[in-house]
């Protein structure tokens, strides 16, 4: 099929700063690295952290690395309502304003002001297939997804970068809604 690229989903993960690693699981102390991700540089950890909310807590979230310079936490708005927050659609990094929460780790625990959110649906894209789809860094477009419970997301965030690797991120949530898999393929639709 023309235009086509995979999709995956993204569940619930805390990106840490430097700082808060620290703090979180001592000084000095280097993230463990799990596995591999699709993007490249990209990996999951060994560790996790608790994030407690005003209500409940999320046990055992994930840590991605490599460290970043701002801690945030990437959550569904479904981890949203069971936390007690009602995280903001965002676009990574983009965290002004956000709810905050605890992280507790096995040494330690931080207080962050703001940083949790339900990420923006995106796509990661080479430069060259930017240039096979015809579209440029931080266009908008629409995804058509095909199958039983087929539909469109609009405003999907095109991410382009000569690291990245094709492929669009959805959270847990709406990858229920559409009833797709990691690596299952989506078609791509200008505006």
């Amino acid at each position: 099929m023309k235009n086509t690229l995979p999709i995956a989903l993204s569940n619930r993960h805390a990106h840490l700063s430097k700082e808060h690693i620290k703090i979180l699981f001592g000084e000095g102390y280097e993230l463990k690295k799990l596995k591999d991700l699709s993007q490249p540089g990209q990996y999951a950890c060994e560790e996790k952290v608790d994030v407690v909310g005003p209500k409940n807590t999320l046990k055992g979230v994930r840590i991605l690395g490599p460290a970043r310079n701002n801690t945030q936490v990437e959550v569904s708005l479904t981890d949203g309502f069971t936390l007690g927050v009602i995280p903001p659609v965002r676009d990574s990094g983009d965290l002004a304003g956000s709810p905050g929460a605890k992280l507790v780790g096995p040494k330690g625990e931080v207080e962050i002001a703001e940083g949790v959110i339900v990420a923006a649906r995106h796509i990661h894209m080479h430069t060259t297939d930017a240039e096979e789809f015809g579209v440029k860094d931080k266009d908008r477009v629409k995804i058509r997804v095909n199958g039983d419970r087929g539909l469109v997301f609009e405003n999907v965030l095109v991410r382009v970068h000569k690291d990245y690797a094709l492929e669009m991120h959805v959270d847990v949530d709406e990858g229920n809604a559409a009833a797709v898999k990691n690596g299952d393929m989506v078609e791509l639709i200008k505006y």
